[in-house]
């Protein structure tokens, strides 16, 4: 009997540390741009994502420097996503900026969500019942949604199931550049993809049955003292609970848990991933942005961004590759503060 008893000490030891994470974690994010070897004899503009303080996060001390011409804080008008802006004249012969800021982050724990909700009016929620340009809500969007919450009645409900589908049939797929774009039409046909890809397919078919949601964009936190974490970004999601408020919902990291430690959907250790990041997600990130289709404020000579979680450079008027670092130019780097 004493030896069952501390065998299930150890494996609750386990479970517990599979799912542990620090409640906060604070430090400097700064981020580096040099556009000098681009393109010369050409205007040169840059738009970064410019994170705020929410209740999860504290933002403060924020420094910017470099030779632009001019520069200001906007933001864009229909998710009200601020963004840092800079601008080179024609003749510029350096293009360089460099942006920082200290960043305090919460775990999110989101437990014992009521089973019940009050009346609550959907056009307050209406921006986040929306199809955008690469997520469609009806046809085999819709067709599936109804699928997946076939005698659900609640948002919660709803919601849930939704999550529970996506973990059980989307995988990461590592060969994804970047976090993925999204492509909810190309990704039922083919499940697999990143953050953004398996985000986008939660929030498409919570939106076709009628539950408001939306996708965060942020930048991981490294765990080190100090780290290059250019590639570091994120994406996840949130769902609108009448009577609560929004709730936090991350497949993309379950089943990247389970890419990284060689798991399978029935392991007990799986089980606990999918638990926690239901109401959950940890103190490694930080939102720098919200939104699909944005439209950049000053306007951009491109068409809207499909997702505003990268820097964005335009060099006489055409995009440069934001998935491609090394030859934009820039890097973010994190701070233990």
């Amino acid at each position: 009997m004493k030896e069952k008893f501390v065998l299930f000490v150890l494996s609750l030891c386990l479970l517990i540390a599979a799912t542990a994470f620090a409640a906060n974690r604070s430090g400097i994010v700064t981020l580096e741009v040099d556009l000098s070897a681009k393109e010369a004899g050409k205007e040169a503009k840059l738009w970064v994502p410019y994170p705020v303080r929410d209740r999860y996060q504290n933002v403060s001390d924020i420094k910017v420097s470099g030779d632009y011409v001019s520069s200001g804080v906007y933001t864009e008008e229909v998710y009200g996503t601020p963004m840092l802006y800079a601008q080179w004249p024609a003749d510029a012969k350096s293009r360089r900026l460099t942006f920082s800021f200290a960043v305090e982050r919460k775990e999110i724990r989101q437990t014992n969500l009521p089973t019940t909700e009050p009346m609550w009016n959907r056009a307050d929620y209406s921006e986040y019942l929306k199809p955008t340009s690469l997520s469609p809500l009806d046809g085999e969007v819709k067709k599936l949604a109804d699928k997946i919450t076939k005698g659900k009645k609640t948002v919660r409900e709803k919601a849930k199931a939704i999550y529970d589908w996506c973990c059980g049939n989307m995988y990461r797929d590592p060969a994804t550049i970047g976090c993925g774009k999204g492509d909810v039409c190309a990704l039922l046909q083919k499940p697999g993809g990143k953050c953004t890809d398996i985000s986008s397919v939660y929030i498409a078919l919570c939106r076709a049955v009628g539950v408001p949601a939306r996708e965060l964009f942020g930048i991981r936190l490294g765990k080190k003292l100090e780290e290059d974490i250019t590639t570091y970004q994120h994406c996840w999601a949130e769902f609108f609970l009448p009577g609560y408020g929004w709730v936090t919902a991350d497949p993309a990291d379950v089943r990247k848990a389970m890419l990284v430690e060689k798991l399978e959907l029935k392991d007990t250790k799986t089980k606990e991933w999918r638990d926690y990041f239901w109401g959950g997600v940890d103190a490694y990130r930080v939102v720098i942005a919200a939104g699909r289709d944005i439209v950049l404020n000053p306007l951009q000579a491109g068409p809207p961004l499909n997702t505003f979680g990268y820097p964005y450079a335009e060099i006489g008027g055409k995009a440069v590759d934001f998935y491609q670092p090394k030859s934009f130019v820039y890097r973010y780097t994190f701070r233990e503060k």
